[in-house]
Order: structure tokens, then C-alpha cells, then sequence
């Protein structure tokens, strides 16, 4: 007979011997109750809560207080935070789980002090009040008067088994991402809270409104002069080609690379991987290079690759027709990303080292292409238009 382990014990007892166990878990590391959040006196007052995926939710909130009507905070449990990407609110993962009384004074500071909320990634925004279910919290906000929409980011949204159907090269063909019966589920739950929710939803990246077809794009939010770089690109003899593969099976890295060490050994390209550098060290790394490899695996695009355009460098990867096509409808203008496939890849990178001078155009679109659609801006004015000053 197999003995249980610290852990089966420990999700087995009660809440009401776990939460003053873990609050005091909490207190013996340091970790304090936050005060409640305090927005700036304006008229509109955000919150948004609680994922700040690539530090989005700081990002946006701050692309909306140029308005000198709304204020905005962003909130993210430091659980789910390990790069530390910069945050208005945050507060322990244990805390928000466990303390019963943070969880109503955050409700109260939600309710008494902001008058608009964005939930993120269907996440609940008040740790496991409720059950930590996100559809009664977020009922329980809306009746307290407070505006809610939601924001999608991703894996949270993305069906696997329409993702699958649709492409080729997705990751869900099998389980070697992630257990894709289970996410199935989870990702379905999340579309029913949507539906049963009926407030404004938003998506971060425009191939995510293949799964959630009424809802509007927030483009993600860099600031360009970051990773504006003065060096021009494609003309070495070889280019550098540079691949980062912050998550390699979603961005293909394993297909791709062998590819790639060929042309390099036959001197088509200089090629070199990026891993294990800090975040505020790229902006070099992408200036050293011509080519950034993003990803061949999703048929979407994110902060990374607006990183890479922003810095003029020649960026290509696989980017579905409807995402392109959802880009050109909201912003205007074209996606400069270069499309390829992974079975495409080699074709590509030869033509490209073929005709530098076409190519050279192209990566010279990426800096304005982000300052017209990533810098703040247009997501500013869609979350205007469609949410804070809707009537």
C-alpha cells in the first residue's frame, strides 16, 4: 500500500485549517498583506487584473492614462511573475489564495474605488473567494456597479482541437506541449464563462479572434525607442540569423534548428541561439543581428517579434492569413513579418540572402509598422471606444 505524501495531505485538509497555515507560511517568508490598491482621482479608474503576462497589463494601463480622465492599476500574483516584469499591485500567490482577509478588502477596493475592471486570461482576480471561480467574481464585481470586460492572452483561449484542424504545424497534433484532452477542457470552460459573462472581450494577439470571433484586438504594448537600433541590416555576406527559444516546442525550435546548423556549416548564414539571457540585454542582441526567427508552430505573433521590427531587424515567421488579415482591418497597415513554414524555411532564408535589397525594405517597415500599431496608442483607443467610454 502506497503511504500518501506531504502533498495528498496537504490537499486534503480543510480550507479553514489550510488558509491560517498558509498565511502563516506566508508571514514566516516575508510576505505581508499588501494595503488595499488606490487609483488616481479621476473620473474613469481601471483595474486590471491579475495575469500581466509580458508585464501587458502594466503596459496597458499605462497606455491609458494619457487620457487625463482615467486612472489605472494593474494587479498580478508574483506566482505567475517570474521575470518580474514591472506591476502597479502585486501581491503573494499565497496570499491571495489563503487570506480571507485580503480577499475582502481587495473586493471592497474593487468595488468602492474603480469604477471600470479587465480581467486577464479568465483568471480569478480574487484568489479562491467564491471557490476562486472567475464567474462568480467577476458577477459579484459587475452587481457591485464596477464596468468588466475580459482580456484573453492566449493558452487560456486557443482551442486546441480548432487549432489543430486549422494548421498543420500546431502543437496540438500531439502531447509533447502540453496534455491537450486537459487543456481542451479548461479552454472550453473558459469560452463558457465569456458567454454567460456578456461583457466586452478583448485579445492580445489577432490569431486569437479565430476563437473568440466577436471579440476586438488590444495590439500588445512595447516602447519602440527600447529597441530602436541606428545599425542597418543585410549586408554582411552572411547574415546573422538569431533564434530565441524562450519556449522551444511552441516555437519550433527542435525542427528548425537542424536546418539552420546546414546553412550555417555551408555558409548561407551565421547562426546562433539565444537562451538564458536577461531581457534588458536583447535590444543588443537583436542590433547584432540581421534575421530573427520568432515562431512556426502558433500562426501568430507577439511581443517579441514587435521587439525585433521595432529594432529593424528582418523578422520571419509563421503568421496565419487570418492573423495578417486581422492586423490590416484593425491598424491599417500591413504585418511586415516574412511568412514561413518550417517546411518553407530553407527556400525563404535562401531567397532572402538572394534578394537583400527587397528584404531590406521589408525590415525597414518593421520600426514604423510598431510605432503605428504597438506603442500604446491604438490600444489605447480601442479600449476607449469599445469599453471605458462606451456608453
Amino acid at each position: 500500500m502506497k503511504l500518501p505524501t506531504a502533498i495528498d495531505v496537504w490537499r486534503r485538509l480543510p480550507s479553514f485549517l489550510q488558509d491560517p497555515l498558509s498565511v502563516a507560511v506566508a508571514r514566516a517568508k516575508g510576505e505581508r498583506l499588501p494595503p488595499p490598491p488606490v487609483p488616481a482621482d479621476r473620473p474613469i479608474r481601471l483595474y486590471i487584473a491579475p495575469a500581466n503576462y509580458a508585464g501587458q497589463g502594466f503596459r496597458w494601463a499605462r497606455a491609458v492614462e494619457k487620457n487625463p480622465d482615467i486612472a489605472a492599476m494593474n494587479m498580478v500574483y508574483d506566482s505567475i511573475n517570474p521575470f518580474a516584469y514591472p506591476v502597479d499591485y502585486p501581491v503573494s500567490g499565497r496570499i491571495a489564495a489563503h487570506s480571507r482577509r485580503w480577499q475582502r478588502a481587495q473586493f471592497r477596493a474593487i468595488t468602492e474605488r474603480f469604477t471600470h475592471m479587465m480581467i486577464e486570461a479568465e483568471m480569478a482576480p480574487l484568489g479562491s473567494l467564491d471557490g476562486g471561480s472567475v464567474l462568480a467574481q467577476a458577477q459579484a464585481v459587475e452587481r457591485a456597479g464596477v464596468r468588466l470586460a475580459m482580456m484573453c492572452h492566449g493558452s487560456d483561449i486557443r482551442l486546441p482541437s480548432r487549432h489543430a484542424a486549422a494548421d498543420p504545424w500546431s502543437p496540438f497534433h500531439n502531447d509533447d506541449w502540453v496534455p491537450v484532452a486537459a487543456l481542451e477542457e479548461i479552454v472550453l470552460g473558459n469560452l463558457r464563462v465569456l458567454d454567460e459573462l456578456g461583457a466586452p472581450v478583448f485579445v492580445s494577439t489577432p490569431g486569437l479572434l479565430l476563437d473568440v470571433p466577436r471579440a476586438r484586438l488590444v495590439p500588445v504594448v512595447i516602447d519602440p525607442d527600447t529597441w530602436r537600433q541606428e545599425t542597418s541590416v543585410l549586408e554582411r555576406e552572411r547574415p546573422r540569423v538569431v533564434h530565441v527559444p524562450s519556449n522551444p516546442l511552441v516555437k519550433g525550435t527542435a525542427e528548425i534548428t537542424p536546418l539552420l546548423t546546414a546553412l550555417h556549416d555551408e555558409g548561407v548564414i551565421e547562426y546562433s541561439t539565444v537562451s538564458g539571457v536577461a531581457h534588458d540585454a536583447m535590444p543588443a542582441i537583436f542590433g547584432d543581428a540581421d534575421i530573427v526567427l520568432d515562431q512556426f508552430r502558433l500562426g501568430d505573433y507577439g511581443v517579441a517579434a514587435c521587439e525585433a521590427m521595432a529594432a529593424g531587424r528582418l523578422v520571419i515567421s509563421h503568421v496565419s492569413d487570418e492573423a495578417r488579415a486581422a492586423v490590416l482591418e484593425t491598424t491599417g497597415h500591413e504585418l511586415p513579418i516574412v511568412q514561413a513554414t518550417i517546411a518553407d524555411l530553407e527556400a525563404v532564408l535562401r531567397d532572402v540572402v538572394a534578394r537583400r535589397d527587397v528584404y531590406r525594405d521589408r525590415a525597414a517597415a518593421g520600426p514604423g509598422f510598431v510605432r503605428a500599431a504597438h506603442d500604446g496608442e491604438l490600444s489605447r483607443r480601442v479600449l476607449e471606444d469599445r469599453f471605458l467610454l462606451a456608453p
